[in-house]
């Protein structure tokens, strides 16, 4: 387990190190994801797998900016909480290692790790997870252009359709920049 932690390759019987054949099919799983979900071996497997996929992505909307805000980090940990059901410190934990993978590796695990959560979740669960992205985004009161650049892609990639997308950025439309920006030219103009 340790060695699973530190990102240490895997020893066979004999000391080796045991190298995994690098596959780009759609049944692997990220490193990511196996990391998060060796975290949480008492929880189902398949529960585990989600979770780590979901507090992922909502790592990947915290950091649209290049940066995730203590605000944001507490947040991100409320909400695994909430909708995982996870004690306080298991899941500071789970956002934790979120967090360091999406710092690290980013752009190429995102779509992965995206891609297995919408195959481990229903419509609803994805359409939740969305609606979670844009309270990370909108934890400081404001939703930035960046920020709306990759809730956009996530919802591309979770395949949320445009009707209920629309439902979503009107929810949050005040907190959005470029509305803001929008509406204080128009308020300068009239």
């Amino acid at each position: 387990m340790l060695r699973r932690l530190l990102g240490l390759p895997r020893t066979g019987p004999d000391g080796r190190p045991v190298v995994r054949p690098a596959t780009a099919g759609i049944d692997a799983e990220t490193e990511t994801v196996r990391r998060i979900v060796s975290e949480l071996e008492a929880l189902p497997t398949d529960r585990a797998r989600f979770l780590a996929g979901f507090a992922y992505v909502l790592a990947r909307a915290a950091h649209a900016d290049l940066h995730i805000s203590d605000e944001e980090s507490r947040e991100m940990e409320r909400i695994v909480v909430e909708h995982g059901h996870l004690p306080g410190p298991q899941a500071a934990l789970v956002v934790g290692i979120a967090k360091s993978h999406s710092r690290l590796i980013g752009a190429t695990e995102d779509y992965l790790v995206t891609r297995e959560f919408v195959r481990a979740s229903t419509e609803q669960e994805r359409l939740d997870v969305l609606r979670c992205c844009y309270l990370v985004g909108a934890v400081d009161g404001s939703i930035s252009a960046e920020e709306t650049g990759t809730l956009s892609q996530i919802a591309d990639e979770l395949n949320v359709d445009r009707e209920r997308l629309t439902q979503l950025r009107a929810e949050f439309a005040e907190q959005m920049s470029a509305i803001r920006e929008l509406r204080r030219m128009r308020g300068d103009a009239g």
